[in-house]
């Protein structure tokens, strides 16, 4: 994250948390309203640029993830200001703070926009789970549930995804164990 005096500065507050500890957990979460605004964008680069056989079925999926994101967006804005932050979550903030890799805009085809979400959904996904466990352990069981809720909803969007591109092919038993010739095969 970039240095910004506004990622650790903090306003007077009551709540019982202490500013050290606030001071961190406001970082965390500034990386992560820049990562989530960014994934956001992203998912509607997506949306907007989608062709092929399943336009209409991804079109829709990629604005529903976006939608959600936009929600998270606000959710990890108002925890950094109820913890006595400031919020950094302008497009440019986003641009220059998150931990994802900059959208591809040369595909056009459903399946490559899926693989570029999916591959952008993992790293947020990793992010938040480290987020968890950093938060959770500078004692703020509040902001580490906030990051369980997100990271439920991003696994959960990370497997629609990755089953776009999953190729199974079952063969007799309907499909139990042993019987699969082919499992799971990523593009």
């Amino acid at each position: 994250m970039n240095n910004n005096t506004l990622t650790s500065r903090l306003y007077p507050t009551r709540i019982d948390i202490p500013s050290e500890v606030r001071e961190q957990i406001v970082v965390i979460l500034n990386q992560t309203l820049a990562a989530t605004a960014d994934l956001k964008t992203q998912a509607k680069q997506a949306h907007w640029n989608v062709k092929g056989n399943d336009f209409f079925q991804l079109h829709e999926l990629f604005d529903e993830l976006a939608g959600e994101l936009e929600q998270y967006v606000d959710m990890v804005a108002e925890r950094v200001t109820a913890l006595g932050g400031y919020a950094l979550g302008t497009a440019r903030a986003a641009a220059s703070n998150s931990i994802l890799p900059e959208y591809p805009f040369d595909i056009l085809e459903g399946k490559d926009h899926v693989a570029a979400l999916a591959d952008r959904f993992a790293a947020y996904g990793k992010h938040i789970r480290d987020a968890i466990a950093k938060t959770d352990s500078l004692g703020d069981a509040d902001t580490a549930d906030l990051y369980t809720e997100i990271s439920r909803t991003i696994d959960k969007r990370l497997w629609f995804l990755d089953a776009h591109l999953q190729v199974a092919e079952v063969k007799g038993e309907n499909g139990k164990a042993g019987n699969t010739q082919k499992t799971a095969v990523f593009r």
